[in-house]
């Protein structure tokens, strides 16, 4: 097989192992909120308060998609609450590879520009729209799903909310060709040759 073989296609084989990975809800709590060991029960207003977003406001053209989020480990007060928030940066002709979340449903706002998305089901069926300013698309609990800007000149931005203060993200592309899953797996599985499942690896390596 090819190597030029989209990825999407490639990695679509892997659904059915990704499906059956366990999901665990958030915690019940019986107080009003979790106030961490460290603050010794001390907390004001600013604690349920996160500024991580400014820097976003006025920052420079972006050279690929980026995802800026509000979780419980970014914004500790969400502990408990089962909420979640991430800012989607789409410059032109950028994607988010496809991925899951493995503890929660998404919901995406698109905010500005317009994106293509899609998700496939535990039948491998595909389900994908194409969004415009202000639509809302949700994406299944734990279900392998994408977002693409398919325009080559204007950027989009969406936000995406949770049912989950912690939802996890499994990238399919990272999760499989950077974990150390042994070549000849990997080879096996895609049915493709270790040449190119190398050059797979190298492609989604960290970079240094």
């Amino acid at each position: 097989m090819a190597s030029s073989k989209p990825l999407f296609f490639l990695v679509s084989l892997s659904s059915f192992a990704i499906f059956q990975m366990a999901s665990a809800s958030d915690i019940e709590i019986t107080s009003d909120f979790i106030i961490p060991s460290d603050l010794k029960g001390e907390v004001d207003g600013s604690f349920f308060t996160f500024t991580g977003m400014r820097a976003l406001v006025g920052a420079e053209q972006l050279a690929g998609f980026k995802s800026s989020k509000a979780g419980m480990v970014e914004f500790p007060a969400l502990n408990g609450l089962g909420v979640s928030l991430a800012f989607l940066q789409f410059p032109a002709g950028t994607i988010n590879p496809p991925h899951s979340h493995p503890r929660s449903a998404e919901l995406l706002f698109i905010v500005e520009g317009s994106l293509e998305v899609g998700f496939v089901d535990s039948k491998n069926k595909l389900y994908k729209q194409t969004l415009q300013t202000n639509d809302i698309f949700v994406f299944p609990k734990g279900l392998i799903h994408y977002q693409n800007n398919p325009d080559a000149k204007k950027p989009a931005i969406a936000l995406s909310s949770f049912g989950s203060a912690n939802p996890g993200t499994i990238s399919l592309p990272l999760s499989l060709f950077t974990s150390g899953i042994d070549d000849g797996i990997l080879s096996k599985a895609f049915k493709i040759d270790d040449i190119t499942t190398q050059a797979l690896k190298t492609a989604f390596a960290p970079k240094t």
